[in-house]
């Protein structure tokens, strides 16, 4: 398998799969578990995230390309154990429009939770972007680091305390 186009990092956080997992399936939350520092929040009402094709909408920011919005499709969804989201570049925003022909997408974020059976939970955050196709889009990738995801456990371990 190839894994040049992967990233995955694990901790176990202090609090059961449930727990973990309904931080994870709450849009409204992301942000507070963004070790990247680019999530603006959740666009709308935050809806729980409950079924394989739902989709959301976050606001997003880096400084090298400014505000924007991303669609995420939700990829995975077994409650308590796997949850995860491709994002794509809304092709409403402003940032779409300077981009002209790119195809911001294929890439995906997964979570896959552990339940260690005394209250603690192993997370592996696997970033993996093997369905890239955009060749402008590629290189621009990772987004996000190895530390950065490391970052976003640390947090979610915080938020579930």
């Amino acid at each position: 398998m190839d894994t040049s186009r992967k990233i995955a990092v694990s901790k176990v956080v202090g609090a059961p799969a449930g727990q973990v997992f309904a931080v994870l399936s709450d849009p409204g939350r992301h942000r507070e578990i963004d070790g990247a520092g680019m999530l603006q929040g959740v666009e709308g009402e935050p809806q729980p995230l409950v079924a394989v094709g739902q989709t959301f909408a976050m606001n997003m920011h880096q400084d090298a390309l400014g505000d924007y919005r991303m669609i995420n499709k939700v990829t995975a969804l077994m409650p308590d154990a796997r949850i995860g989201w491709s994002p794509a570049l809304d092709p409403g925003c402003e940032l779409a429009a300077k981009l002209g022909d790119m195809e911001v997408g294929g890439h995906t974020f997964t979570y896959d939770l552990s339940d260690q059976g005394d209250g603690t939970t192993k997370v592996t955050q696997t970033y993996e972007w093997m369905s890239v196709k955009d060749e402008q889009f590629l290189a621009m990738l990772p987004v996000v680091s190895e530390n950065q995801l490391s970052a976003s456990l640390d947090r979610l371990d915080e938020a579930v305390r």
